[in-house]
């Protein structure tokens, strides 16, 4: 029988030889065939250029493409609705007095001393219902008092048993009335409710709740004003939190409410 032959990129193959093939555009010669000229068998990888397909690449490539564009799109929506926000910047003054006496609120912890009567002196919580109760007085209104005037209550009620007492009330664990904390809410690291501080800032704020999540809008944040009717201002955190912009901090006052978006992407 006559041995025809096939030549490939230089190679004799015998079109008896068993074949196998790899790609459409090669064929790779059987063990025997390959040991006689001397080239790589069929298992080996074969040096150089591949010539694998990549028609899969295109696909890809292409949803590649439009994801990036998407990302684009709702950066700038972001951006659009960041500057066309209807709520005016907060200002880095607060107008609060400077007299700003600190208020006896619920679960804070009061050392209530009696001048020569160290039986009388203790150590109490105010209850949650905003009451406390002392030697010889019982469910006495502590909420929304300053300590001297929970002394001068103290002193009053204890009239009645020992004469002319004089009272001292400290304040050891504070937590404030409700209406006065200030209150973070949305893409914050630790959202919670602070006791205010006089002089307390937006800086100190997002120290105290661990800063901003990765999804927040923080240029885009604002900040609830009970003290004034429930105003809003918008104010930049991400300028002030990770960019060190000590221009968008500002005073708060008793009450603020700290309102963080997430951003749509």
């Amino acid at each position: 029988m006559l041995d025809k032959s096939l030549t490939h990129n230089g190679f004799s193959l015998s079109t008896y030889e068993p074949l196998r093939r790899r790609n459409r555009s090669e064929y790779t010669a059987s063990p025997e065939i390959a040991a006689k000229q001397r080239i790589k068998p069929s298992g080996a990888v074969r040096e150089g250029p591949s010539n694998q397909n990549t028609g899969d690449s295109v696909p890809r490539t292409i949803a590649m493409m439009t994801y990036v564009r998407l990302l684009g799109i709702a950066a700038g929506l972001c951006g659009l609705l960041g500057g066309c926000g209807g709520n005016p910047p907060a200002p880095q003054k607060s107008t609060s007095s400077s007299d700003y006496s600190y208020l006896i609120g619920p679960l804070d912890t009061l050392q209530i001393t009696v001048w020569r009567n160290p039986d009388l002196s203790t150590t109490v919580p105010v209850r949650p219902d905003g009451k406390v109760s002392v030697p010889l007085v019982e469910d006495l209104t502590a909420i929304g008092k300053t300590p001297t005037q929970l002394a001068r209550d103290v002193e009053k009620a204890m009239s009645r048993f020992i004469r002319e007492p004089v009272v001292t009330v400290l304040v050891t664990q504070f937590n404030g009335p409700y209406g006065e904390q200030i209150r973070v809410v949305g893409e914050a690291a630790r959202p919670q409710a602070l006791p205010y501080r006089q002089r307390m800032t937006l800086l100190d704020v997002m120290i105290a709740v661990r800063g901003l999540t990765d999804f927040a809008y923080g240029n885009n944040a604002s900040v609830l004003r009970t003290a004034e009717g429930g105003k809003q201002y918008r104010v930049r955190l991400k300028d002030l939190v990770r960019r060190g912009d000590v221009s968008a901090n500002i005073e708060m006052r008793p009450g603020d409410v700290v309102i963080i978006p997430q951003c749509w992407f």
